[in-house]
């Protein structure tokens, strides 16, 4: 019989975040010791993060991303006596147990214009020597998976696709919850959405472009998220094209408003260069509204034909689709329908159980 290992899973970034991978790793961290209690699991946080995560919580010093992290984190683990290290943002440290990778996308190679310098140099100095000392490597779509093999060269053998989900608490609200957000937020009650980071990867330029073309037949635009890379030539191109009253930027959506955003929209609009995943989508399927995103990279694998799909590098692509889920009620039900099927293929509990399995491969190893 095998011996109790110890497990320690890095959740460090959820104490400078809240975007897709907190998101992850706040979910990994949930669901999977309950599902492995042969083994001994630790939550490593930052030391400053008054959240707590896990039962057994060690506290760490070294910041998330920092020049010297591989080193300086790699030292605080010595005296932990970890048989196997998670991390969930690409960057292991050094340290003689056994590594697991998520690597939830490749942008940084794929498209380095769209990071800022910092995260540039962060991500494309180590991403190389992260995938070749990690004994697996996790991607959340197979379209991540071909970048891993095709950009970083590593055996694919190594390399599993495990697929993330939407929290459960995205799903249908009554009219009352709805409405009430919205009026608390100061906006419409049915309108088109975007929800993501404010940066060119996302292509919202894109989608303000598109729409202001097609301005006299449509509902406003919100636009849900956080600034990001280049976030001031955004808000410039509102400006100039005279938009400031139809298009509403929205920052710091609390959990539970973002869920009515969703029951709110008439339809959201995904138009990204690229994505590694896409939560909105299936956040938005949850939610039983029409789906519109880009055919790149992991968003067609993800919507598998339950949402309508435009060219992001064409304006008049995106509006034409915009268009159509406006104003094909058959259309709108149909994908309406597929998106509640296809959500159902994700759950949080999956993506835990997939988990456990690889650190399972890699301690027998």
């Amino acid at each position: 019989m095998m011996s109790r290992m110890r497990i320690g899973i890095d959740a460090r970034l959820t104490y400078y975040t809240r975007g897709g991978i907190s998101n992850y790793i706040r979910q990994i961290v949930k669901h999977i010791p309950p599902l492995d209690p042969n083994n001994d699991y630790f939550i490593l946080h930052s030391w400053k993060a008054k959240e707590n995560l896990g039962a057994n919580r060690i506290n760490c010093f070294t910041p998330a991303h920092h020049r010297l992290e591989r080193l300086a984190f790699g030292v605080e683990m010595i005296p932990r006596g970890l048989d196997l290290l998670h991390s969930p943002d690409f960057i292991p440290p050094r340290g003689a147990f056994k590594k697991v990778i998520t690597i939830h996308d490749l942008a940084f190679l794929h498209y380095p214009e769209f990071l800022t310098p910092d995260s540039r140099r962060y991500y494309h100095d180590q991403i190389r020597d992260a995938a070749s000392r990690a004994d697996a490597i996790i991607t959340v779509s197979e379209s991540a998976r071909a970048d891993v093999l095709d950009l970083l060269n590593v055996p694919a053998e190594r390399i599993k696709t495990i697929y993330e989900a939407p929290d459960p608490k995205f799903r249908p609200l009554p009219k009352e919850d709805v409405e009430a957000a919205t009026a608390r937020l100061g906006i419409p009650n049915r309108y088109l959405l975007f929800v993501g980071t404010f940066e060119p990867r996302k292509n919202v330029d894109g989608l303000i472009r598109a729409y202001a073309t097609i301005i006299k037949d449509a509902p406003p635009l919100v636009i849900a998220g956080n600034k990001g890379w280049l976030f001031e030539e955004t808000f410039k191109l509102v400006h100039n094209l005279k938009l400031e009253s139809r298009v509403h930027f929205i920052q710091d959506v609390s959990p539970d408003d973002i869920v009515a955003l969703y029951n709110a929209a008439l339809a959201l609009v995904l138009p990204s260069h690229y994505e590694g995943f896409g939560f909105p989508v299936l956040e938005a399927f949850a939610c039983g509204i029409p789906v519109i995103i880009s055919n790149r990279a992991s968003l067609p694998e993800l919507a598998n034909g339950s949402a309508l799909m435009c060219d992001p590098d064409d304006i008049s692509s995106i509006a034409y689709t915009i268009q159509q889920a406006l104003s094909d009620s058959q259309l709108r039900e149909s994908l309406i329908e597929k998106g509640f099927k296809r959500v159902k293929d994700f759950s949080w509990e999956k993506c835990a159980r997939e988990t456990v399995e690889v650190y399972r491969e890699v301690l027998n190893h």
